[in-house]
């Protein structure tokens, strides 16, 4: 009869439409970590509840998968409810929804963990963060048959996307918990709406009933507050010299300048220096020293503040000859400089980047003479060059006292000659690119030279992102340096687009991913970057730094390196097991909350 047929599809749209994916055959929703990744055809894994735990001022991150089980979906909508405690809530403008884009890995970059294949790394926001709106899909049509077509929307966006049965689309979720949370536990609800495809206009019942299926959110609120810029410092290259091709704007234009800053933001976000833009730093006179404006002090101010800015680079003086010369003109620039950053409370890290890997003699004599001259300019004004703690060769000048911060490779490492610089005064900052393995001069290369570090590829584990700062701890290093957030090319073919090629090319090598980690938001529409999966694991690292030295003033350093031990003892043995690097950060949150209730 027509009421039963009324009463069955009611209940059949009341059982389609009822929470929980235990129910859904069709379609599950799991919980994986931000170190984990699921290929697009891998049979589902994952939780049934995500279950996160940070500490004030963190941003904790997830991710949802999709999989369809039993056929293909559509997803038209995905959402997070509030996270709710006793007597708060975070409020869900703290929580940034992404959907994870699969990069083709074609050809594998030198020492891969993986195979070639799909990858997620870029993350397709969804609300464009420039016109706070979300992303408008690419649609095209004519008006009559024969007119040009009329085209909107862009390539690349998050919502709908659809999962054909077999396959799976996570969703990447970022949770910042704001510094007056109350310490606790919050709980809320994440969904993702479905319309039936591919046959949204099919007579059956089946296809005309919207499915509503949702996994329960968990999030540990810790008694502990980071701070919010980074402690560990770091320095991850320019931005702005990519901008221009990129984005096909003018150089030094008004355009180029807001994108630039766009791209610091991100950096910031994620608890990287950003690279401080030349068009707020002091302009130099012809004689070397500095012109400073008001405006523009006034703007690099604001610069620091709002993104909590913790490390100064001051720029390589850029006179010809400078250490012969115009060695005068060098020393009251640096002289200026100095002076400019002490007078304004910037000098504590400030420091000149000198020299990018000096392999030979004559480069070394050189940064003898550039080391020499900043310090007579400015003796308390640190140099940094990118080379290892130990010579390259025994003939070769000593070039320690010259050098303040020194940055091997991590395959360079070597414990005692960090332990002797540091000794006598000097930093260490790791720094990694492309694939290196222990070199012939390393002292102890016959026991390393068949190991590797972590290398930062797309087929690399997620792992070897969050771990370098744990391995820094161990060996008393205290920054971390990587050559490029923006090295988008191939140096034989000269294209450009990360979204087609994700490979930064050098001779036969491809490096996937290599000097990168900002993709440029043009397939979006986005006139800015946009952030990778690889990216989003630096920030946790960062902020584990913070872990670290919160407990060692609760407790000493001893206490630390041996709960960092438990995960990376040195540069060859990291862990790349997501569960045991929560399992002991968490056991470090553990004792900062207890002994700070101790001392209460």
């Amino acid at each position: 009869s027509k009421t039963s047929m009324i009463l069955t599809m009611f209940f059949v749209i009341m059982l389609t439409s009822c929470t929980g994916s235990d129910n859904q055959t069709e379609v599950r929703l799991k919980s994986i970590s931000s170190m984990e990744r699921i290929d697009q055809d891998q049979e589902l894994f994952g939780n049934d509840q995500a279950i996160i735990a940070g500490a004030r001022n963190e941003v904790e991150s997830f991710q949802v998968v999709v999989g369809a089980i039993t056929k293909n979906i559509r997803v038209v909508n995905a959402e997070i409810t509030d996270l709710k405690g006793n007597s708060s809530s975070i409020g869900r403008e703290n929580i940034t929804l992404y959907r994870a884009e699969y990069a083709r890995v074609r050809r594998s970059s030198p020492m891969a963990q993986l195979p070639p294949g799909l990858y997620t790394d870029p993350l397709v926001p969804f609300i464009d963060p420039v016109k706070g709106k979300p992303i408008e899909p690419f649609h095209q049509y004519r008006v009559k048959w024969g007119t040009p077509f009329i085209s909107s929307g862009f390539e690349m966006y998050a919502l709908p996307f659809d999962v054909w049965k077999g396959q799976n689309q996570p969703i990447w979720i970022d949770v910042y918990i704001p510094e007056e949370t109350p310490a606790g536990e919050y709980t809320g609800e994440f969904t993702v709406t479905l319309e039936d495809y591919p046959l949204p206009h099919s007579s059956d019942i089946d296809s005309i009933t919207s499915k509503v299926i949702s996994l329960p959110v968990k999030l540990t609120v810790w008694n502990f507050t980071l701070p919010d810029g980074p402690t560990h410092r770091n320095h991850f290259g320019s931005v702005y010299w990519q901008i221009p091709r990129l984005f096909g704007v003018e150089r030094d234009s008004e355009k180029c300048r807001e994108i630039e800053m766009r791209y610091c933001q991100m950096m910031a976000d994620n608890r990287i220096n950003p690279p401080i833009p030349a068009s707020l730093l002091p302009e130099v006179n012809t004689d070397g020293s500095l012109r400073i404006d008001p405006v523009t002090h006034e703007a690099l101010s604001k610069f620091i503040r709002d993104l909590n800015v913790t490390d100064f680079e001051i720029p390589r003086a850029r006179f010809p000859e400078m250490t012969t010369v115009n060695r005068e003109k060098a020393i009251r620039y640096y002289r200026d400089y100095y002076n400019y950053v002490k007078n304004n409370g910037w000098d504590k890290r400030a420091y000149v980047y000198m020299l990018d890997e000096p392999n030979l003699k004559e480069n070394y004599e050189e940064v003898l003479a550039l080391g020499q001259m900043v310090h007579e300019a400015a003796p308390e004004l640190r140099c940094l060059v990118v080379e290892q703690t130990y010579k390259q060769e025994p003939e070769w000048p000593d070039i320690d006292p010259a050098v303040d911060i020194w940055c091997p490779l991590w395959a360079f490492i070597h414990r005692e000659s960090i332990d002797e610089k540091i000794a006598h005064g000097d930093e260490v900052w790791s720094y990694t690119a492309l694939s290196q393995r222990t070199p012939p001069y390393h002292p102890e290369y016959e026991k390393l030279k068949d190991y590797d570090s972590p290398y930062w590829h797309i087929d690399a584990l997620l792992t070897s992102y969050r771990t370098p700062t744990w391995i820094n701890w161990q060996y008393r290093i205290n920054g971390l340096l990587y050559w490029s957030s923006v090295q988008i090319s191939d140096s034989r073919t000269g294209i450009m687009d990360p979204w087609m090629l994700p490979a930064f090319s050098e001779s036969e090598n491809q490096f996937n991913g290599g000097g990168y980690f900002l993709y440029p938001g043009v397939p979006c529409g986005i006139d800015g970057p946009v952030p990778c999966i690889r990216l989003k694991n630096v920030p946790d690292s960062m902020e584990d730094w913070e872990y670290f030295a919160l407990l060692e003033q609760l407790s000493d350093r001893e206490k630390v390196t041996a709960l960092v031990s438990e995960v990376a003892p040195n540069w060859w043995a990291s862990s790349e097991d997501p569960k045991q690097i929560q399992m002991v950060r968490e056991k470090i949150a553990s004792e900062i909350v207890r002994l700070k209730n101790e001392k209460q």
